[in-house]
């Protein structure tokens, strides 16, 4: 045997401390029998007694008191260390990356209500960029647009879109009763004009859209429709907030999208505090 048998260091620590193999084998949950054979093993690699053994009980020798100390100052370094490992991988902050549209309408207006409820846990939130996994972002969770990436991804939120304008738009340019009024307005494009040909044909309409602002994302968009500047195909579930207290106006029932949805994807091994976190972002909408 070329390595000192560390299965038995534990129990002889053991039993060196209670100077008992009964009362380390009760506390090992071992029985006495398993505890003497530990020390047995010891004693035979290293060559020496550990213990002299009498009829009641036993004593350490100077020797095994000798080896005790280092061995209880060796396995309480390891405890120590395994601890902090264990304490660092828990409470190291959770990372979130997200679409900018879902962390700044959705997201963040929400971390308050989780803050407050775990006040320890501390959230870092990047841009996903174009990350497709939480691996690839070098995150614990990713939020991510689009059909269904996987069969572990979870639904956070329906990602259908709707015409919408604000409700002092509406004021100024309708009635806007019927689809084919919106060709005669203000159309703001998301990325390009596809998607505005995509939803007239929804109606029967295949007119072309007139030309408006075409911005990168729906976050720079939303800014341009809540200031009153023309109608835009919005994900309702981002503007739930301004849809409630009248600020924005759905115009109309049909929505685009209705086969992709705002995803939640996690990483392999989370810490229990991204396990909360993961476990929190799927409950909040419920």
């Amino acid at each position: 045997m070329q390595h000192v048998p560390l299965a038995s260091l534990r129990a002889f620590e053991a039993a060196i401390r209670h100077e008992s193999f009964a009362k380390a084998a009760a506390e090992l949950n071992l029985t006495a029998a398993g505890v003497s054979q530990h020390v047995r093993t010891l004693e035979e690699w290293l060559g020496i007694k550990l213990f002299t053994r009498h009829a009641r009980g036993v004593t350490a020798t100077m020797a095994g008191r000798d080896f005790g100390a280092a061995v209880a100052n060796g396995l309480g370094h390891i405890d120590i260390a395994a601890r902090q490992l264990r304490f660092a991988s828990n409470s190291r902050p959770v990372s979130v990356a997200c679409i900018a549209s879902v962390a700044t309408r959705w997201l963040i207006p929400r971390l308050s209500a989780f803050r407050k409820e775990y006040p320890e846990i501390q959230i870092n939130i990047v841009y996903a960029l174009d990350a497709r996994t939480p691996e690839a972002a070098s995150v614990d969770l990713l939020i991510r647009h689009g059909p269904r990436p996987s069969t572990h991804a979870i639904s956070l939120l329906t990602a259908e879109t709707r015409p919408t304008c604000s409700r002092e738009y509406e004021r100024r340019h309708g009635p806007i009763r019927t689809p084919a009024d919106l060709l005669n307005l203000d159309l703001l494009h998301d990325e390009t004009a596809a998607a505005w040909t995509r939803w007239f044909a929804l109606e029967g309409i295949h007119q072309p859209p007139r030309a408006g602002p075409i911005f990168a994302d729906f976050g720079l968009m939303i800014g341009s429709v809540i200031g009153g500047q023309g109608v835009g195909l919005c994900p309702t579930a981002l503007i739930s907030d301004e849809l409630a207290n009248g600020t924005l106006v759905a115009l109309f029932n049909t929505a685009l999208d209705t086969d992709k949805s705002y995803w939640l994807l996690e990483a392999s091994h989370l810490s229990n505090d991204a396990e909360t976190f993961r476990n929190w972002l799927v409950s909040v909408n419920k």
